[in-house]
């Protein structure tokens, strides 16, 4: 054993290892990417042995394989970040129903905030509908030893087992004691053993509905008694001179934590000013689902009134007030519903205190924002995302509003980098719902606006994950739109892990990568053609061509992204030729060009001048192309002038 200091998501990868799993999948999506990455080093590094691991094509591929695996006996291990988890549910809500054989643990990350997500969906309530356990850890540590109970609960009760933790927890870093070798379990001698009740027909659907609701009941009996689960859902009382608390404090995942914590600045504060503070009773619910009925009627006895404080969703309020009706309980829950707790976004210590005071009556003795005065004065600029210094994913949407010019168009988008070609002055992107919808919104825009040019983005680890559906319907259907695939050569937006397009696997051996190009014809496009988004004039003839095309086209737009090779030199501004007009940063937006309202110059006389820094440009020479005086310009070799 060694001792390390590990992020959140590190330490579930090694927890994963030491309960001996065998097959790990997924697909990248922050908060929970560094998970497989960490397992696909201890692998490489033969820490790890006897064990597969990749990033999938999507979630449901993922949880697919994994199934299979699972039903021979394997241990297994899926994730993803909470969006993912509606691609993978369709496999999902079957799986639960046939059941598994070897322990099948989801780690699934919230994102609270949301911090790098399109919703704050709450995977509580998706547990809740798909009848499965969630564990709920407040800190890495708790979340490391639910990890590996969660594969014996799985076991034991033939059932998937989510593992549920937010941003907080995934990238919190602490020391932890870790083994430094890992040996995957066996598969059963056994293996496979053919059975009907692997086969989802309606009669064994029916009679694996039954099996799920009985061992629900069984299960919230283990996680409020027995030890080792119910010490994920801890209870203590404090405050008071000896006196029965009437006054009760639930939590959830890392608000537990802020919980502690705002309890022990109350407590500090409160003696300082020789307040009282008044007792209270303590429960972290750990095990939100299914609601461990036995250890909340342990924690409301004598209760009058209970403040509920969780993140996302009011799932334990929820929880808590129908265990309230079915026992005619005689106290008072407070939390989201009533205004007294956070009704979006995160929790903090800050908020935490302030609310808790208040419902102690302690309010007068702790300021509602203890840090008030290392605050700034004043309102902070905005500082919204921006493509990087580069990004070649911004020629790619300036080419094809040059090729568009006052032609009416509509520009449908996809999650990852590229959302962000919504923002002024690109102003490319009018719709982003989820990945790989842009391709179908625009068949949908076609049919009503027929009139209209459609255009749809998609990066290429979305093409492969959830494009392919959407050409082939437009393809079947004759719809006239025209595909930008921006071909990056990664998976940049959530830490630029590979696809089927780089041929690049977790395993070590490099694979052929799949030609976009080939995917396309084989789906029965027609008219497909390539562009350097670097290169200006070219790209937007490309566009073009593929805009005039009737019926479904596409553009392929190359260039890797700016992450993955050698800075060139950076561009220079000549300060004779400079005008000011300031076109290179109106027109694209690039955060490597500034401008200095004080410089002069023979022809920006006192408007002002551009300049570029060098510490953010990589020499793309993009801007070079826009500026209509040949003011900027880049070294000899380097790219696009």
């Amino acid at each position: 054993m060694t001792k390390k200091l590990l992020m959140g998501n590190e330490a579930f990868a090694h927890a994963a290892l030491e309960a001996g799993v065998r097959v790990v999948a997924g697909y990248p999506g922050t908060p929970s990417s560094e998970l497989i990455e960490t397992v696909a080093k201890l692998h490489a590094s033969g820490a790890a042995r006897g064990i597969h691991v990749e990033w999938s094509t999507n979630e449901k591929s993922a949880l697919e394989l994994l199934a299979g695996a699972s039903y021979t006996g394997a241990r297994c291990l899926f994730t993803c970040k909470q969006v993912g988890l509606n691609v993978a549910s369709d496999a999902l809500m079957s799986l639960n129903y046939v059941g598994v054989k070897g322990g099948m643990v989801l780690f699934v990350a919230d994102d609270p905030g949301p911090i790098s997500s399109q919703t704050e969906q709450d995977t509580r309530r998706f547990a809740s509908f798909a009848k499965l356990p969630v564990l709920d850890p407040a800190t890495p540590e708790q979340g490391f030893s639910m990890m590996q109970e969660a594969y014996r609960l799985s076991e034991r009760y033939r059932t998937p087992v989510i593992v549920r933790p937010t941003t907080r927890i995934n990238h919190a870093s602490t020391f932890f004691e870790v083994a430094d070798q890992t040996d995957a379990r066996p598969v059963p001698d056994e293996g496979f053993e053919r059975d009907p009740q692997w086969i989802i027909f309606p009669r064994r659907a029916f009679q694996g509905h039954g099996e799920i609701n009985e061992r629900l009941v069984r299960i919230a009996g283990d996680l409020a008694n027995e030890p080792a689960l119910a010490a994920f859902n801890p209870q203590f009382e404090g405050g008071g001179s000896g006196t029965a608390p009437r006054l009760g404090i639930m939590a959830g995942g890392v608000s537990a934590a802020y919980v502690r914590e705002a309890l022990r600045m109350i407590e500090e504060r409160a003696a300082e000013c020789g307040a009282a503070v008044p007792a209270y009773r303590f429960l972290q619910v750990g095990t939100p689902y299914p609601f461990p009925q036995e250890a909340a009627a342990r924690f409301v006895e004598g209760l009058d009134q209970v403040l509920v404080l969780e993140e996302l969703d009011h799932f334990l309020e929820d929880e808590l007030l129908a265990f309230c009706g079915a026992t005619h309980g005689a106290f008072d829950v407070r939390g989201k519903l009533t205004g007294d707790a956070r009704d979006r976004g995160e929790n903090d210590v800050d908020d935490i205190t302030s609310r808790i005071a208040t419902f102690f009556g302690l309010a007068e003795i702790t300021p509602a924002v203890p840090f008030a005065a290392y605050r700034a004065e004043g309102t902070l600029p905005v500082r919204p995302p921006v493509l990087c210094a580069g990004c070649p994913h911004r020629g790619s949407f300036y080419a094809v509003k040059r090729a568009l010019g006052k032609t009416p168009a509509v520009l449908c988008g996809d999650i990852g980098c590229y959302t962000l070609g919504n923002a002024r002055p690109l102003d490319a992107v009018d719709t982003c719902l989820c990945m790989g919808a842009g391709i179908t919104m625009a068949q949908g825009f076609a049919v009503a606006e027929p009139h209209k040019k459609q255009v749809a983005f998609v990066g290429d680890s979305t093409f492969f994950a959830s494009g392919l559906t959407g050409i082939a319907n437009a393809v079947y259907n004759g719809h006239d739109i025209t595909v930008c695939v921006l071909d990056n050569a990664t998976t940049a937006m959530t830490g630029s892990q590979p696809h089927p397009g780089t041929g690049v696997t977790l395993m070590g051996p490099k694979r052929p990568p799949i030609s976009i190009e080939r995917v396309l014809e084989a789906l029965g496009l027609t008219c497909i053609v390539h562009a350097d988004p670097l290169d200006l004039d070219a790209s937007v003839a490309a566009v073009r061509q593929a805009l005039a095309f009737e019926g479904p086209s596409a553009v392929l737009f190359e260039s890797p992204c700016v992450q993955l090779v050698r800075p060139a030199a950076p561009a220079v501004v000549d300060p004779k030729s400079c005008t000011g007009c300031k076109k290179c940063i109106t027109e694209i937006g690039c955060p490597g060009i500034g401008f200095d309202p004080d410089a002069q110059g023979a022809k920006s006389a006192s408007r002002g001048q551009a300049y570029v820094d060098a510490s953010l440009c990589n020499g793309c020479g993009f801007c070079a192309q826009i500026c209509p005086f040949g003011s900027l310009s880049v070294a000899e070799g380097g790219a696009h002038a």
